[in-house]
Parts: structure tokens; C-alpha cells; sequence
């Protein structure tokens, strides 16, 4: 095993991280920018390097400030969280150079399956259903109206090397598709740095369910159950659950028991998440691959009772799982709910500004991934995401009814601060969410007045 780890993050995952290699006997390393300085994980972490200034450009995306903490500290591996370089092949790339272990897949699996045209060609040929689409760059508007022609509106404009629900644009019409193409390209320059985009058929009103894997390097593959993660708002989850309400047990089976398949003719290694959309039909659209640890993580340990980051490192030390298929046992139901620092009464603007007076939920069977801290300041430089609160029950209808209660216990106020708590109470009270027949347009359509 390690026996130092750089956690190359922010944040709530960072102490996730941190918190695991503490557990396991392994040395932390922080890694922050300036607007960071005072977070809970530089405190935690054995040992804190200042990166840069807050644009993440300059600290958590700039590599070579990364890479220069884990020689000046004596890492011997990174582990990237979620987002920033967490699935830049090019970064893991630069870590093998330099001697260290990228906790993650190997570089040409980050390359292969973060092209997200690339993706789905290599997914579709390991026997998995992906949506009609051009499943290559177009390059220019032109071009997207004639390909549109033969896959059928409406039409999804995607970002080649998108990922998080972010460098999209919908056309529901012929007449949309140039400007939702130009749309989406400048969103995909901006965000990515990578202006390429692809068409795909867009499915309205769709289940949105992932299945989580784990996998070694000589083709150990297990997988941990699928989640749904429906709830989102421009395609941005905000609540998670396990397991997928509604779905049959043998299609669960199924699609769980594919998607081994699919990861291990891949050559997938360590923990990802492969992406589906359930249509109306009943049928499953294979949209994309997670090539990380995921922000809804915790559901999937609360039902398993398998720590998926102390698995991550185990992998990235060893070559193969610290479990089998066989130890994976599924039990009971688990949410998880994101608290943003956003208020919907104003379109979900962030909402940056000193936290004066902070309470989180507690109690039975509830647990709070967060960074917060009374007095703290919620930084305008990044994601708005606060805490996730994930609660475990016997069943689904407990698993709400402790969410509930769990969420009216949180309370974070400051001059200006606003979240998204009570957004979150009133998607869980609506009755397509209790029923379990919600889709992606619920958090869409939703009027909580």
C-alpha cells in the first residue's frame, strides 16, 4: 500500500479522500489555492501545499503546480476525486512520467472513453444499447442540420470531451439545431477547452440510472447495483437514490450483469460509473462513462457497506479488487441529497457569502459529506455545492421519511447565503417522486410555490 497520498481536490471529496488514508495508515498531502487556505482539509491533511491563486486554471487544474507538491512532499500516487483532473488522460499521463500512481484508469482508457463519440462506438461494440446519433465531431452547422436528418429530432448537441451535464444544448426542431450547435461548441471551448461536439437523439422525460463498477487490472470486474439519479436540473443531479424504484429485480440483474461485460472489454480499470437512460419503452441507452469516484458515492456504500475510495486505492496499489462479486451483498434503500449554496427563487444563482449560523443534520442512519464551517466563506470560484447529506433505511419509504426529517434539521444562513434545502424538501414531497415514477423533467417542471 501507499505510504503517501496527494488528494488533488476541494472540498467535501478531498476530506472524503483524506479521511479514508487516515483510516488506512496512509500519509495526506492537501493541495489548495489561496482562496482555500482556511478549509477543513488543509487542517486535516498531514501535510498542505499552496498551488496558486482561486481561478482553478492556476491551482486545481494546473498540473504542473500538482505535480511539482507530490515531488516537494513524497507522494508516491494521486487520487483526483471528481472533476477538475480527475479524467484528464493527459494528466495521468503525467503522473506516470513521473513515477507516481494516478488513482484512476490508465491513460488510453481516459483518452478512449473521454471522447465521448469515441465512447460510445467502443461501448456499442462491447454489446451495450447507445441512442442513434453521429458518435463523431461535426464541424459545422451545416453539417449537423444533414446529419439531424437521418437520427431524428429532437436532437442533444454534446460536448466531445464534456462530462457533468455541462457543454450541451437541446434543438427540439429542425429550425433550433444551428443555434443550439453554436450554443453548445462555445459552451464546450469555454468549459473543456475543446470546441468539438456530437449529435444524439435527445429522449425526453427519461430515468436517468447508473451502474457502479469495480475493477482490476487483469480483468477482475464486479459491479456494486445501479442508482437513479432522475432528479437534475440542467442535467445536473441534485437528488440519488439506490436502488432504482420501479425497476424489476431481473432487469436491474441484467443491466448490472452487461455492463461487467462491457467494462471488462474495455480494459476498464479501478472505479467508474457507466451511464444509462431508461425511455419510455423500457428500454436502456448506454450515454456515457464516469471515469471516476462520483459525488453520489455515498448511497452506494450505505447499501454495500463498501468503502469505494479505500477499493479505489486498494486497486491502485494491488492490480485487483479487495473484493468479489460474491461479497457484494445490497441491502435496504439509501438517498442522497445535495445542499448548494443557490437559490431557486432566482434561477439557481450561487450564492457566495460568510456562513454565520450553520446546522447540519444528525441522527440515525444519516450521514453528511461536507467542507463547511460557521464563519466560513462560500467561495464564488467554485462548484456551489456545500454538503450531501445520504440517509439508509430498511425500505424507500423510510429511506424519505428520514430524508425529510434530516433535511429540515439543516440550516445554513449568512448575508446573502441562500441553498437549496428547502427545493430539495418539496421534490421529495411530490407525489411522482413518492410514487417513484418521477423522470428527468421532474426538478424542471417543478414550482415549489
Amino acid at each position: 500500500m501507499f505510504g503517501t497520498v496527494l488528494v488533488a481536490n476541494r472540498g467535501e471529496i478531498a476530506l472524503r479522500v483524506v479521511r479514508t488514508c487516515k483510516e488506512m495508515g496512509i500519509r495526506t498531502v492537501a493541495v489548495y489555492s489561496s482562496a482555500d487556505e482556511d478549509s477543513p482539509v488543509v487542517r486535516m491533511a498531514d501535510e498542505a501545499v499552496r498551488i496558486g491563486p482561486p481561478p482553478a486554471r492556476r491551482s486545481y487544474l494546473y498540473a504542473p503546480a500538482i505535480l511539482q507538491a507530490a515531488r516537494l512532499t513524497g507522494a508516491e500516487a494521486i487520487h483526483p476525486g471528481y472533476g477538475f483532473v480527475s479524467e484528464d488522460a493527459d494528466f495521468a499521463e503525467m503522473c506516470q512520467a513521473e513515477g507516481l500512481t494516478f488513482i484512476g484508469p490508465p491513460p488510453e482508457v481516459l483518452a478512449m472513453l473521454g471522447d465521448k463519440a469515441e465512447a460510445l462506438r467502443v461501448l456499442s461494440a462491447a454489446g451495450l444499447p447507445v441512442l442513434p446519433g453521429t458518435h463523431r465531431p461535426i464541424a459545422s452547422a451545416g453539417e449537423a442540420v444533414e446529419a439531424a436528418a437521418g437520427i431524428g429530432f429532437p436532437i442533444i448537441v454534446k460536448a466531445l470531451s464534456g462530462g457533468g451535464g455541462r457543454g450541451m444544448a437541446i434543438a427540439m426542431h429542425p429550425s433550433e439545431l444551428p443555434e443550439a450547435y453554436a450554443r453548445a461548441r462555445s459552451a464546450a471551448r469555454a468549459v473543456f477547452g475543446d470546441e468539438r461536439v456530437y449529435l444524439e437523439r435527445y429522449v425526453e422525460s427519461a430515468r436517468h440510472v447508473e451502474v457502479q463498477v469495480l475493477a482490476g487490472l487483469h480483468g477482475q470486474v464486479l459491479h456494486l447495483g445501479a442508482r437513479d439519479c432522475s432528479v437534475q436540473r440542467r442535467r445536473q443531479k441534485l437528488i440519488e437514490e439506490t436502488p432504482v424504484p420501479g425497476l424489476p429485480e431481473d432487469v436491474a440483474a441484467e443491466l448490472c450483469e452487461r455492463t461487467v461485460e462491457a467494462a471488462r472489454a474495455v480494459g476498464y480499470v479501478g472505479a467508474g460509473t457507466f451511464e444509462f437512460l431508461l425511455d419510455d419503452a423500457g428500454e436502456f441507452h448506454c450515454i456515457e462513462v464516469n471515469c471516476r469516484i462520483q459525488v453520489e458515492h455515498p448511497v452506494t456504500e450505505l447499501v454495500t457497506g463498501v468503502d469505494l475510495v479505500r477499493e479505489q486505492l486498494h486497486v491502485a496499489a494491488t492490480g485487483t479488487p479487495g473484493i468479489t462479486q460474491d461479497d457484494v451483498r445490497l441491502n435496504g434503500a439509501a438517498i442522497e441529497c445535495r445542499v448548494n449554496a443557490e437559490d431557486p427563487a432566482r434561477g439557481f444563482l450561487p450564492t457566495p457569502g460568510t456562513i454565520e449560523s450553520l446546522t447540519l443534520p444528525a441522527g440515525p442512519f444519516t450521514r453528511v459529506d461536507d467542507h463547511v464551517r460557521q464563519g466560513m466563506r462560500v467561495s464564488p470560484f467554485y462548484d456551489p455545492l456545500l454538503a450531501k447529506v445520504s440517509v439508509w433505511a430498511p425500505d424507500r419509504e423510510q429511506a424519505i421519511a428520514r430524508m425529510e426529517r434530516a433535511l429540515s434539521e439543516c440550516v445554513v444562513t449568512g448575508p446573502g447565503v441562500s441553498t437549496t434545502t428547502a427545493f430539495l424538501a418539496g421534490l421529495l414531497a411530490h407525489p411522482l417522486f413518492r410514487d417513484g415514477k418521477h423522470t428527468t423533467a421532474l426538478a424542471e417542471t417543478f414550482d415549489p410555490a
